[in-house]
């Protein structure tokens, strides 16, 4: 048993030695860099699509905070007079 966790430990830290080399990340950016604008490329509409609406939102809540302000300033004018 021992012997089973002596060798499955030195397995571990060989492959923690191999995976912090520049070549192995290299490799695996390499690797995975199709993939990732394959993703990117099917998700751009829809990140679009959120940036419009976030920008709607903001001059949707900007043109209520005008409202209020704009309806608060007439407001203390009737007072006043």
């Amino acid at each position: 048993m021992r012997i089973l966790m002596a060798k499955s430990k030195t397995f571990y830290h060989e492959c923690l030695s191999l995976m912090e080399t520049e070549e192995f990340k290299n490799d695996i950016k390499i690797f995975l860099r199709p993939i990732i604008d394959i993703i990117i490329q099917e998700i751009q509409p829809y990140i679009y699509l959120t940036i419009i609406f976030i920008s709607l939102c903001f001059l949707l809540i900007l043109g209520i905070f005008v409202l209020l302000i704009h309806n608060k300033y007439l407001y203390q004018q009737k007072l006043i007079l």
